[in-house]
């Protein structure tokens, strides 16, 4: 199995991380791809060594999407070569996982119209105006995309993330 996070500089060090090892943990191959390959640095100072590039990804070699919160949401959703590895997960129904800011790329994609998201309170406005069923909850599943708020919300995403990955 083989997932693909897509991350930038200022993302949340915790969201990127705490995935990236919780699917090691569990055997999975992880490829962190970035709007450039090299080292990203993270929201608190972390640094993390990037695999390739964005414009590199061919996202049909993937089983799963994870999108980290933070501001890398912002700086990766203007590619277009994002929004087409997006809609390939939305298309082929494989799990995206989106958590915090993360939704930002999903509504760039134009696929949450109608699916029930939760995410960071402050887009919470975004997701409702671009059609998303907002939830206030720790984890919210919906078809093959599973959302987070924050942090905190890690382990109860990665659980139902993984559940959504081995079925596929």
């Amino acid at each position: 199995m083989r997932v693909l996070i897509l991350a930038a500089n200022g993302v949340e060090d915790l969201e990127l991380y705490y995935p990236y090892l919780r699917l090691l943990e569990e055997g999975v191959d992880v490829d962190v791809a970035a709007p450039e390959k090299g080292v990203i640095k993270c929201k608190y100072g972390y640094q993390f060594k990037v695999d390739l590039s964005i414009n590199d990804v061919k996202p049909e070699e993937y089983d799963g999407l994870i999108l980290p919160g933070g501001k890398a949401p912002e700086r990766i959703r203007i590619y277009a070569k994002t929004i087409e590895i997006v809609k390939h997960f939305s298309n082929t129904g494989k799990p995206i996982g989106a958590i915090c800011h993360g939704p930002q790329v999903l509504i760039s994609a134009g696929i949450i119209k109608g699916r029930r998201v939760t995410c960071y309170i402050g887009i919470r406005d975004d997701v409702i105006v671009a059609g998303g069923k907002y939830e206030d909850k720790e984890v919210v599943v919906d078809g093959n995309i599973v959302t987070s708020r924050n942090p905190f919300d890690l382990p109860y995403f990665m659980r139902e993330f993984i559940k959504l990955l081995k079925k596929t």
